[in-house]
């Protein structure tokens, strides 16, 4: 029988922390939570035979969410881990997806979005050999990209938000909203988090 995952759930808000264990219990799923940094790196334990997850907020007092992601990075790379914020922006995002997390939620965020996050990751984390994309890989799909979406994706991935690309390159707003369509089509990216782990093995790989 494989074992129940745990989701790690890193929050200071008590309210965040209770529904989301009656959330996620709901659907067999444990969670444990802490509401401090500090209280994660002293109690937290992983064991190897169970999927683990982490929930990290991105603004607590004291340490930092962003200042444990980027300790975890180097301590635990094989964590998975999803940000969560009320405070969110493309270049916070960005960030931490180069620093390595799997995901960012903004607050307030439905019930499902979160399971569904939760359960991509789950998925990934099954198969990682499947879930990442080689260099290689992402080397070919950027090729296919035409210069000025090539001008748009370096763009996006350094966090800029449309209306600030339109103002670099002298374009509307709507012609950058076009040319990231396709680029999303092209790269074979659903969201902004697939697109920043496609820049990454792409800086990688040298590109």
């Amino acid at each position: 029988m494989t074992p129940t995952p745990c989701v790690h759930v890193v929050d200071d808000d008590p309210h965040i922390r209770e529904s989301l264990g009656m959330l996620l219990r709901s659907v067999a799923i444990d969670i444990k939570s802490y509401a401090s940094v500090d209280e994660f790196l002293t109690l937290f334990a992983e064991t190897a035979d169970r999927t683990a997850i982490l929930l990290l907020d991105v603004r607590m007092p004291g340490i930092s969410g962003m200042a444990l992601l980027e300790q975890l990075r180097i301590e635990r790379p094989w964590l998975p881990i999803i940000m969560i914020t009320g405070h969110g922006d493309i270049e916070m995002a960005v960030r931490a997806m180069k620093l390595g997390a799997m995901d960012f939620i903004t607050k307030p965020f439905s019930p499902q979005t979160l399971l569904d996050r939760i359960q991509e990751v789950l998925r990934q984390t099954a198969d990682r050999a499947t879930a990442e994309v080689s260099a290689e890989e992402a080397t070919a799909r950027l090729n296919t990209l035409t210069p000025r979406e090539r001008e748009i994706f370096d763009r996006i991935v350094s966090g800029k938000p449309n209306k600030a690309i339109a103002f670099d390159l002298d374009i509307s707003i709507r012609t950058v909203e076009s040319h990231r369509a396709s680029i999303m089509e092209k790269m074979r990216a659903k969201t902004l988090v697939d697109l920043v782990h496609l820049s990454v093995n792409l800086k990688r790989s040298g590109n």
